[in-house]
């Protein structure tokens, strides 16, 4: 079930809103939990299972870890828990993957290829495995007291606000809340804003950035000009921000709606000026979360630079594991991985020597030279992708092709998108809230008006989204294959 999907917004949220706050205090839980289970049931029962499984291990290895923490026996029963946690995201995620590359090697090795294991990858697989680390270590580690309850760590797992594609929760970011939390009118009112933006951010922008986009990298090579995969680029960069930006919008929304407060998943990428700073803006929570739980388990920057730069380059190839059982996501990593060991080599110096625009300019080339690795299927079509890209294609620029694109609604979303990503649309925003302070003190009637003004933008918003999903079937959401 998507936010974006006419039944999640108008039959399963407002179910959920209403049994919850009709529901007495102290069962309130209960009835997100059992949201969550449905919610997560919606895709396959199945799913469920594994979910359910995930829920009652991972309580049974924290009780294990919290009866003696920071004994032999706690520190056994942790890795354990990462073990099979691993083992079971692998089994799931990378089944096929191994497979696939051990038959590569069959006629070099002469042995019989193996079948197809046809395992399913069950969404949010990554995200709610990984939240469930977290918890193992956080209780290792004496961060977080471990859950008793076992109704309440299968609420912080399977929480259907961020169940799916973030952002990852860490346990004792949140193990207060689950005990208890404030439900007020002006959370619930910020909660329906932010989903609302959210909402728009992946219908109205990554939806209508996402249909060129998949046409540039849908076309034939030998039929794409160097026109068309530089639009069909652009457009996936943004595609991927507003998708994955607008999900966790809409998480930390339905989150604060719930009583829950989630901490911020993007500040604006696209304005950063090294890949550094980049890594700091984008996905926080998975980069947070890996920086946290591996490389500083690794040694971090505390050993020495050779040791710094193997726990880069692992840490990043992980990074991109992560994301796919795919070669091309392991270069996509090792490319990220690579840039801050150069930036890092030189102590930080490269790029800040140069001059500020240069320094977007080499961030911004670098993340969308990265991003055709993300988004190709294979490393041979991204090769050929980047031939295209660099002049290496004799195919005419189909006016036809480019006609679809170039029509009112495409450029006016293509313009907000690149305001907004930029960050100007929210500056614009705090310069207006700003003059509107300064002159209510004379104009009284200004705040009030400025309330109303801002209250019927998102309906404008809510409506317009509510039209696209009644009349399109193009409602794709990138990170739901992570």
């Amino acid at each position: 079930m998507l936010f974006s999907s006419p039944v999640f917004l108008f039959l399963f949220l407002p179910i959920v809103l209403a049994a919850y706050y009709l529901m007495w205090a102290r069962l309130r839980n209960y009835v997100l939990l059992l949201a969550s289970l449905v919610f997560f049931a919606w895709g396959g029962v199945s799913y469920s299972l594994l979910l359910v499984f995930s829920v009652i291990f991972n309580y049974l290895i924290g009780i294990g870890i919290g009866k003696n923490p920071g004994s032999r026996r706690s520190k056994a029963f942790l890795t354990a828990g990462i073990v099979l946690n691993l083992l079971f995201l692998g089994i799931f995620k990378y089944a096929d993957f191994i497979v696939e590359n051990l038959n590569g090697l069959s006629d070099v090795l002469s042995f019989k290829p193996f079948g197809d294991p046809g395992i399913v990858l069950p969404v949010g697989i990554s995200f709610y495995t990984f939240q469930a680390m977290s918890y193992l270590i956080d209780v290792f580690r004496r961060d977080a007291e471990v859950q008793k309850n076992p109704f309440n760590l299968g609420l912080y797992i399977a929480l259907f606000p961020q169940l799916i594609a973030g952002p990852i929760v860490r346990y004792h970011d949140i193990a207060l809340q689950i005990k208890s939390r404030t439900l007020d009118s002006a959370s619930f009112a910020y909660g329906i804003r932010r989903f609302i933006i959210g909402l728009g951010k992946k219908v109205l922008l990554a939806n209508n950035m996402g249909m060129v986009a998949d046409i540039a990298f849908g076309t034939p090579i030998e039929n794409l000009s160097g026109p068309i995969a530089w639009l069909g680029l652009i457009t996936y960069a943004l595609q991927i921000y507003f998708d994955f930006s607008g999900y966790s919008d809409m998480a930390i929304g339905l989150g604060r709606m719930f009583g829950f407060t989630f901490l911020e998943n993007f500040n604006y990428p696209y304005i950063s000026r090294s890949i550094k700073e980049f890594w700091r803006r984008w996905h926080i929570s998975l980069s947070t979360w890996f920086r946290d739980y591996l490389y500083v388990s690794l040694g971090g920057n505390r050993i020495s630079k050779r040791r710094t730069y193997f726990n880069l380059i692992l840490v990043f190839f992980v990074t991109g594991l992560w994301h796919g059982a795919s070669w091309s996501f392991v270069v996509w990593g090792f490319v990220h991985g690579l840039f801050l060991i150069l930036e890092r080599y030189t102590d930080n110096r490269f790029p800040e020597v140069i001059w500020k625009p240069f320094q977007h300019i080499y961030t911004l080339f670098v993340v969308l030279m990265a991003w055709v690795l993300f988004r190709a299927d294979t490393i041979s079509f991204a090769w050929s992708y980047y031939g295209v890209l660099f002049g290496q294609s004799d195919a005419p620029l189909d006016m036809g092709v480019l006609n679809q694109f170039l029509n009112r609604e495409f450029i006016c979303y293509f313009i907000i998108s690149l305001l907004s990503a930029a960050g100007m649309v929210v500056k614009s925003g705090v310069c207006l809230e700003r003059l509107t302070i300064r002159l209510q003190g004379n104009y009284p009637f200004i705040a009030e008006s400025s309330r109303i003004i801002q209250s019927v933008f998102l309906l404008l918003i809510l409506a317009a989204c509510s039209m696209y999903l009644i009349t399109t079937t193009y409602n794709p959401f990138i990170y739901y294959r992570f």
